[in-house]
């Protein structure tokens, strides 16, 4: 996987994340002090997730054989500063001549995707200090 790279300069919130060869604008909306250009992190957040779901379940499908037709994950994300807990809450749509068991087989997959996992799993992180680029 490419590496992530985040900076920001001195527009209020504006965010360019980029890889090798993308560019993803994140940002905050007008009401906090940001610009509205990009989505916030926590959306992003959700959308990793949205985007891994539809991705392993049309993979699967398609390995299998099955007419999927289109699948559609709408992902709200809470955190209640209280507990500590985030939520993540995902509607997914199978559309497709799809049967029962291949439809309860496809939302078991939804939940297999490596986002999904990675976030439900214990996380550890590392921040490192590193000398200022030229």
């Amino acid at each position: 996987m490419a590496t992530i790279t985040a900076r920001i300069e001195r527009t209020p919130y504006e965010t360019h994340l980029s890889t090798d060869s993308q560019v993803v604008v994140v940002d905050e909306p007008v009401e906090v002090g940001g610009q509205d250009r990009g989505m916030r992190p926590g959306e992003l957040l959700a959308g990793a997730l949205a985007s891994c779901t539809v991705i392993t379940v049309r993979m699967y499908a398609d390995r299998k054989g099955w007419p999927l037709d289109s699948v559609v994950a709408h992902v709200d994300f809470t955190r209640d500063d209280k507990t500590h807990r985030s939520l993540f809450t995902m509607r997914l749509i199978l559309n497709g001549d799809l049967d029962d068991a291949q439809r309860a087989r496809l939302l078991e997959m939804a939940d297999r995707c490596p986002i999904h996992r990675a976030l439900q799993e214990p996380i550890d992180f590392e921040t490192i200090l590193v000398e200022q680029l030229a």
